[in-house]
């Protein structure tokens, strides 16, 4: 399995469509094998789905994501997981665990609403 988490400062970042970081992990018979932080170079949303997909990410850790985004992530069979805060470290371990706790139905619903995501926590909507 190789796990990504949206990234920033050891926290899952809150904006999928905006992250400049993601850490994969490289998880097999329930360990981390190996961790590493990639840049996206500024990438954007459609572009960050291509972006793992040839890190060969099969699960996808975060806080608030578009449709466009989720979608575009399901028609490569990324799993998903949103909704999620705190930790990168401990969301990937409680993912393996089976015990993440992550809203399946978090979406960023400003796209529409033509606010910015910068000011509040897009986890919440």
């Amino acid at each position: 399995m190789v796990i990504a988490v949206t990234y920033e400062d050891g926290q899952v970042f809150q904006h999928f469509g905006h992250s400049e970081y993601f850490k994969i992990y490289e998880v097999e018979d329930c360990k981390i094998l190996k961790a590493e932080v990639y840049g996206t170079n500024g990438q954007g949303h459609g572009a960050l789905a291509d972006f793992l997909h040839d890190h060969s990410v099969d699960t996808l850790i975060c806080g608030g994501i578009g449709g466009g985004a989720r979608s575009a992530l399901a028609e490569m069979g990324i799993r998903l997981y949103p909704g999620v805060s705190g930790n990168a470290d401990d969301a990937v371990a409680a993912l393996i665990e089976g015990n993440l706790s992550y809203d399946p139905d978090t979406v960023c619903a400003h796209h529409e609403s033509g606010h910015s995501c910068g000011g509040h926590s897009c986890g919440n909507h």
